[in-house]
């Protein structure tokens, strides 16, 4: 026995202005990685990184003037604040020899009246860095293969093609808010990335399974069309998706406002992946589902009768 609710949300009631708020999120993302691009960290095209800590009353300026000056070439440099408050930069750079970037980060430091110990330099030469974006292209391609493979065994290939399309909504718009925002993708973006990917299809597979037994089992006479199926089914779930993304933000904000930079760059993209994937399971992977499943010719024939885009609102469901 399930206890059912009595009242649904009408999700597939809005589905038609759901996926067209994907779809001006997904085309807003596409410009802006045409039109800005995704800025890489040192990590994937070679370079230079300076961490300054403990850089007291110094302002972005004197620090870009004072590493211009020690020659470096049109350098990024951002603000930091370390988890004891102390105020610091991040600079990078396209400088890939490591005794001359050590040279600058020493004549700047020295310009800015500063020590050895407020600094620490990392080059990486050009060749590592190609070999991580290879390692990271091959890592998202074999997870979607393996995405593909194991929904279409579990439950069946239309289900697979759909929680891909989901996926790719979200990887998408996560790198358009990277390139309209400008912040550098690194390796720990790219993990996080990855364990998005997880999360997001945990939804939407356990969305799909609750859809997939009971287009088999639910015989209430409401539930008829495979709309009014995949509704109640996001309604038997949805409650457990929002405990399950609340409490997954709640460390990772924790990570984003009280850790270093290198958790913030790991949390800010959780965070993300974590809002995106909750709302594309629902709004993005159902909806395309169910549109693509009522075409098959018994979920047409029930969508061709019973189909009204009405919801079975306020009215009370049997115990199966």
């Amino acid at each position: 026995m399930r206890n059912h609710f009595s009242f649904e949300i009408p999700f597939m009631k809005y589905r038609k202005p759901l996926l067209t708020l994907s779809a001006i999120m997904t085309i807003i993302a596409i410009v802006g990685l045409i039109v800005r691009g995704l800025t890489f960290g040192i990590e994937f095209q070679g370079g230079t990184e300076i961490d300054f800590n403990d850089t007291g009353k110094i302002t972005i300026g004197q620090m870009r003037d004072a590493l211009v000056d020690a020659g470096e070439v049109d350098p990024t440099v951002q603000t930091t604040v370390a988890s004891d408050g102390e105020a610091g930069f991040i600079v990078r750079s396209d400088t890939t020899d490591p005794n001359t970037a050590n040279t600058h980060a020493k004549d700047a430091a020295a310009a800015l009246g500063l020590s050895e110990d407020n600094y620490n330099v990392t080059t990486i030469g050009p060749d590592w860095g190609a070999d991580v974006t290879r390692s990271s292209l091959m890592a998202f391609g074999l997870a979607i293969l393996l995405i593909i493979g194991y929904v279409s065994i579990r439950y069946e290939f239309k289900m697979s093609i759909t929680a891909v399309i989901a996926l790719v909504h979200d990887m998408v718009i996560i790198l358009g808010i990277y390139a309209w925002t400008q912040i550098p993708v690194t390796p720990n973006v790219v993990a996080a990335l990855l364990s998005t990917m997880g999360f997001s299809l945990y939804d939407t597979v356990v969305e799909f399974d609750r859809t997939n037994d009971n287009a088999k089992t639910l015989r209430d006479g409401i539930h008829r069309t495979y709309f009014q199926i995949c509704n109640f089914s996001i309604n038997e779930v949805v409650v457990r998706s929002i405990n399950t993304t609340i409490t997954t933000l709640v460390p990772e904000l924790c990570m984003y406002f009280f850790g270093g930079a290198t958790l913030k760059d790991f949390a800010f993209a959780m965070i993300l992946g974590e809002i995106l994937g909750t709302y594309s399971s629902y709004a993005v992977a159902t909806p395309l589902l169910a549109i693509w499943k009522t075409r098959e010719p018994r979920w047409a024939k029930l969508e061709a009768k019973y189909g009204d885009d009405k919801i079975a609102e306020a009215t009370p469901v049997a115990d199966v």
